[in-house]
């Protein structure tokens, strides 16, 4: 395993990060308990998850399947950055969801139960909320950090505008602001090259892609003539569609090089400048052995540009990207 700073901070991480959106949805927790136990064997430390994971509105089965994990080994713990995330909606009440002072303390409160752990080390904010003042969003943050129950703030869905916002409104409160930035981001989706990458660079956020594969169809979709798992996903379905001459292409492209597909896209992230760590969704262990493969893939300039032909971004940084 490679090793970077989070971001400007002094937190150190794996250059993968392991995904768990698939626990207790996909993946049953005997497996899930596998796939963590092989993730902290390859020296994988950042364990991403959310409170909303495992599709059983309230009940953060993902988030328990880890603590149950971690309360088979107390050891396990200080092994692992453990991130989690809160915004969504965690029951019916008015005040179930959204970043509310009200909603944060009590989000922060349950996960720590369900984890079955006295503190988060990042607690990422899962989204915008339109609706409650910044101001008393990170007076709630800057609580559960001073409690000692929160170690770092990072953030997730954000445009670079809202980075900013975010960030300004920490440095007028004296507070460091987030650390990371969780937003989606691979070949065949590269909207933030724009702005929030950008905007990641210049605060030192640390950009932490997810859906590196864009839910599998850039792991092979076209080659195995069958969608699986998130590729069979309708929305998948019809990106598959559209995309599939451009896909076809650079699978084809890939087997030249004589690499896996979901090895190369892992690997173009990582070698895009302001990418901490692209957070894998392994279903199961396999997955997460070829994920980490990619860790000893190098790109050459050449073959970069080669696949920015096959996969063009957004042509650059704003306004550059359509102005001058």
């Amino acid at each position: 395993m490679k090793y970077t700073n989070l971001g400007r901070s002094g937190l150190v991480v794996g250059r993968l990060g392991l995904g768990t959106m698939n626990f207790g949805l996909h993946t049953p927790e005997p497996e899930a308990h596998a796939i963590m136990n092989l993730a902290l064997d390859k020296g994988v430390n950042l364990f991403d998850t959310a409170n909303t994971y495992g599709a059983q509105l309230g009940e953060g089965v993902t988030e328990r399947i880890i603590g149950n994990w971690l309360a088979e080994d107390p050891a396990r713990r200080d092994q692992i950055v453990l991130a989690t995330k809160v915004y969504g909606m965690m029951g019916l009440k008015p005040n179930s969801g959204r970043l509310s002072a009200f909603h944060v303390r009590k989000a922060c409160e349950d996960s720590l139960r369900r984890l079955r752990t006295d503190h988060i080390d990042l607690l990422q904010v899962h989204h915008i909320d339109r609706t409650t003042p910044w101001e008393e969003t990170w007076q709630a943050l800057d609580l559960l950090v001073a409690q000692g129950k929160v170690t770092y703030i990072g953030t997730s869905n954000f445009a670079g505008w809202h980075l900013t916002k975010a960030q300004e409104h920490a440095r007028r409160r004296s507070t460091p602001g987030p650390v990371s930035e969780q937003s989606v981001y691979n070949l065949l989706e590269r909207t933030v090259e724009l702005e929030v990458l950008p905007a990641c660079r210049n605060y030192g956020i640390g950009l932490l892609p997810y859906s590196p594969l864009h839910g599998g169809l850039l792991g092979g979709a076209v080659l195995r003539g069958t969608a699986d798992g998130r590729a069979a996903e309708p929305k998948s379905v019809k990106q598959l569609k559209r995309h599939h001459d451009r896909i076809a292409a650079y699978e084809k492209w890939c087997a030249d090089l004589g690499l896996p597909p979901a090895r190369v896209a892992l690997a173009w992230l990582l070698h895009q400048p302001g990418v901490t760590a692209p957070i894998l969704g392994p279903r199961v262990a396999e997955q997460l052995d070829q994920g980490l493969a990619a860790l000893k893939v190098s790109l050459e300039k050449g073959q970069l540009k080669e696949l920015d032909a096959l996969f063009p971004g957004p042509g650059g940084p704003a306004p550059e990207a359509y102005a001058w």
